[in-house]
């Protein structure tokens, strides 16, 4: 090594180098897709996660123009930024797909989840999961003498730590909707 770069602080890349340097952390995406509502689609989309190996978190399909006949499909999914890139530039080529948005590096967006839980259980234990309900503004939508059915919408963390505190009350089944998200402002 010169002299030059052993100066305190040099830097041991080239200026020239220019190109943008990705980590190996994975990340956190959230994807919103505009499809074509048509039979097979969801195949192909779903088929290139699967024939790569890329993990997908959530997942929400739904017709969003009825006259148009578009579907909008939101996944949350992880990887690096190089194989986040890989799959919106895989995304942009399946013929059906009209839009490709990762809406974490777009802006800031609304994310949001619905799910149903069921609470089995009896004296203060019934009484304490209606109160931790009341906290996180979870809804009673069903309810018998030894359980309850919960509704709570929110952020996935929100609905995990609601699980969580659940558990050790009775909690037996969990029904979750996956994410839907969109960008804030316009």
């Amino acid at each position: 090594m010169s002299a030059l770069n052993l100066k305190k602080g040099a830097s041991k890349h080239s200026a020239y180098n220019l190109r943008p340097t990705f980590s190996d952390v994975d990340e956190r995406h959230t994807l919103a897709i505009l499809v074509e509502n048509e039979p097979g689609v969801l195949a192909r989309v779903i088929g290139l996660f699967s024939g790569r190996g890329y993990n997908i978190e959530s997942l929400t399909v739904a017709e969003v123009d009825h006259t148009g006949h578009l579907s909008r499909i939101t996944i949350v999914t992880t990887g690096t930024p190089q194989v986040i890139e890989q799959i919106k530039a895989q995304l942009g080529r399946i013929v059906p797909v009209y839009e490709v948005h990762d809406l974490t590096v777009e802006g800031t967006s609304v994310e949001r989840e619905l799910a149903i839980l069921k609470v089995v259980g009896t004296g203060e234990k019934r009484v304490e999961a209606l109160r931790l309900a009341d906290i996180f503004r979870a809804n009673v939508v069903d309810s018998t003498l030894e359980s309850f059915v919960f509704e709570i919408t929110g952020v996935p963390d929100k609905i995990d730590a609601f699980g969580d505190l659940m558990r050790p009350l009775g909690l037996t089944e969990v029904a979750r909707t996956g994410v839907a998200a969109l960008l804030r402002g316009n």
